[in-house]
């Protein structure tokens, strides 16, 4: 998987929304450290019901074994669902930290209409990728159809059919208020050959995700992506979904559709 793919990824695992109807009514109720496991899976699926668009910042992080390097990157997310089935996704990550070092390091991605764009402001490279066969209507929330690690926002028996899933004890750094829940894929999936283990930690109050940690097969990388300051159903415009024209010095590539 490339950066983009990873990087959207992680962002679109945080916002997966469903539409099916939930076995466990969970409107007004708040997840606490006795909640089951059914109980946090079927308020991830609720929580997409009336989700529109929403923004936040976002920060995503990545630990490396080999390097040895801790970095961060953080931005903005703007996701919002355009038709049925249809979503669009802007991400820009302005900053890049390492240790106390603090760099304007612009990346920015832009799915839409089954095209992936990825940009680097250093390098002044725009890559364009189809991730979606011409034609083919594909629901990227779905686990399974999008090209993308997405183990919520689903029904749970689909999310159980998948993983094993386990819930954590609350940790000191765990985000205020929220369940931590373990996805090990199950043996035979496509996320066996990916990932080793997928956690996610869901918001007590709003059954919003807030945070997701994936560690790859090798057990080599651990990627963590943070949401804050989420706004819902804010109303975003096509604006904050337009990218602008890149200057003539750029170098821009187009990868269409592979099988």
């Amino acid at each position: 998987m490339n950066r983009a793919i990873i990087a959207l990824g992680l962002v679109l695992t945080l916002i997966g929304c469903a539409t099916a109807e939930v076995a466990i009514d969970m409107k007004g109720k708040v997840l606490t450290a006795d909640s089951s496991v059914e109980q946090t899976l079927d308020s991830l699926d609720q929580v997409g019901q009336g989700l529109k668009d929403f923004d936040a910042k976002v920060s995503m992080g990545q630990s490396d074994d080999v390097t040895g390097e801790d970095s961060k990157r953080t931005g903005r997310v703007c996701y919002q669902i355009v038709a049925e089935g249809n979503a669009r996704v802007h991400v820009v990550f302005d900053k890049k930290i390492i240790g106390r070092k603090i760099q304007e390091k612009k990346i920015e991605y832009l799915l839409q209409d089954g095209w992936l764009t990825d940009r680097n402001y250093d390098t002044k490279q725009e890559i364009r990728r189809q991730v979606i066969k011409p034609g083919r209507k594909v629901n990227l929330l779905k686990l399974g159809e999008g090209p993308f690690p997405l183990p919520i926002g689903q029904k749970r028996e689909d999310v159980l059919a998948i993983f094993d899933v386990k819930k954590i004890a609350a940790a000191k750094d765990d985000p205020a208020g929220s369940v931590h829940l373990q996805l090990t894929p199950k043996p035979g999936t496509s996320f066996e050959r990916k990932f080793k283990t997928i956690d996610v930690w869901v918001d007590g109050k709003t059954h919003f995700p807030v945070r997701i940690a994936t560690l790859d097969k090798n057990e080599s990388t651990l990627r963590t992506t943070d949401l804050t300051d989420i706004r819902v159903n804010p109303g975003l415009k096509d604006a904050d979904f337009e990218l602008t024209k890149i200057p003539g010095d750029w170098q821009s590539t187009q990868e269409d559709y592979k099988e």
